[in-house]
Parts: C-alpha cells; sequence; structure tokens
C-alpha cells in the first residue's frame, strides 16, 4: 500500500456508477471528455477540425454504425447529441433538434384475426384461402392432397394418436368456410409406425405440385378410392 495513505488524506476512489448518466454511453467517458475540449477551443477552424477528428475516433469505437443507413450522418448527430447541442463547427449535416430524439416511432396497427385453429398454424389459413381461388380439376385436387398431408403432419405434433382422413378432410372445408369441397375418392398415404414429428415450416410446394398434374391425375383417377 502507498505510504502516502492516512487516515487525514484517504483515497477517494471514483465509480462510472456515481458519475452524470452518459448520453453515448456507447462511445465511453474518454470521448465525451474529448467533446468537451472541443467544445472550448476558441478558433472556429480549428474547433471543427478537432469535431471531424473525433468523428473519426466515434468510428473506430462504434464500427457496427457502418451497417446503418447514412452511418456518416449518425455520427455526427452523435456528436451533437454528446454536446449537448451546443456545438458550432462546419459540418456536413444539419444539427439535429432534441426533439427528434425524444420523438417515439410511430405505431403500426397490426390487423391480425383470431386462428380458427391454433394447431394448424396461421398460414394454414393463407393458403385455404389459394387453394379456394383455384379452379376445380386435377391440380386443385393435387393441392388439397399436399395441404392435407402437411395438416396431418401438423395435427399430430399436437395430437399424438392417430387422426382420420376424413377428420383432415373436414378441417379443410370447415376452414375454408366450406369453399373448397374435398373430391370424393382421395386418400392421403399410410404413416409408419415409427414417424416422428417435430414441428417443421411449411413446406408445401405448389408449383412442384402443378408439375406433378400428370401423376396426380393416374393417382386419382383410380375407382374404388374411398374416403
Amino acid at each position: 500500500m502507498d505510504g502516502n495513505y492516512n487516515d487525514e488524506n484517504p483515497i477517494i476512489l471514483d465509480y462510472n456508477t456515481e458519475r452524470e448518466k452518459l448520453a453515448m454511453p456507447e462511445y465511453g467517458r474518454n470521448v465525451l471528455k474529448m467533446v468537451e475540449d472541443v467544445k472550448k477551443i476558441e478558433d472556429r477552424a480549428k474547433r471543427s477540425e478537432q469535431a471531424r477528428a473525433v468523428v473519426r475516433v466515434m468510428e473506430i469505437l462504434n464500427p457496427q454504425v457502418h451497417s446503418a443507413d447514412n452511418w456518416e450522418q449518425k455520427l455526427w448527430d452523435h456528436l451533437y447529441i454528446m454536446a449537448g447541442y451546443d456545438l458550432d463547427v462546419d459540418s456536413p449535416y444539419p444539427m439535429p433538434s432534441p426533439e427528434q430524439r425524444k420523438s417515439r416511432p410511430e405505431i403500426i396497427p397490426l390487423k391480425k384475426k383470431p386462428i380458427k385453429a391454433t394447431h394448424y398454424g396461421r398460414n394454414i389459413e393463407s393458403i385455404i384461402d389459394l387453394i379456394a381461388s383455384e379452379p376445380e380439376g386435377e391440380m386443385k385436387t393435387a393441392m388439397i392432397r399436399s395441404l392435407a398431408m402437411y395438416m396431418r403432419q401438423q395435427y399430430l405434433i399436437w395430437n399424438k394418436d392417430s387422426v382420420a382422413d376424413t377428420t383432415i378432410f373436414s378441417d379443410i372445408e370447415k376452414l375454408s368456410e366450406y369453399r373448397i369441397k374435398v373430391p370424393e375418392g382421395l386418400t392421403l398415404s399410410r404413416i409408419s409406425s415409427d414417424s416422428n414429428f417435430s414441428r417443421p415450416g411449411m413446406t408445401i410446394d405448389f408449383a412442384t405440385v402443378r408439375k406433378q398434374g400428370g401423376q396426380q391425375k393416374r393417382m386419382f383417377g383410380r375407382k374404388g378410392n374411398k374416403r
């Protein structure tokens, strides 16, 4: 311990928690001290030169600013903020007003209707709307089958018991408000007993389904398939 320490001359520690809160903490107190020193320079040209130097230091200390649009202007805005909006220098950008920083972004209202069947997810309703608008025919039948297989998979994530094809078909018709009529004779492929369903994303590729129309025609054209 320093021999000069005694009860009459105690060491006083200066903690950051006891200091004034920084307006821009990402730059630290050393940069704030630079800004305060710049404000004390009487010559405007020298003051402006030193301000540009401080901005370069800020850019080095905060390199992630480059990912933002108009990042150079943001650095100058930060400089003005640290200076308490009291800095007269030649800047390539106008000084922002304190009101701009205090103003909050306008809240964009989200228009979300309740999900009719939560175990299928919200995207299912959009897909059903798409299929309902399709003309009747082989392509629509193929799209219904792809949707039904996906819905069965989603169903089994939340309900581990098996589910009948008729249950899925009934849900499709109900969710579509009966705009979709599942074709007679449509069946789904069997599920392996060791299938393990984890929550997937929406994987229905209707473009591929359309290309496979000939195959679907042969599949659904067989007589005798009962739902």
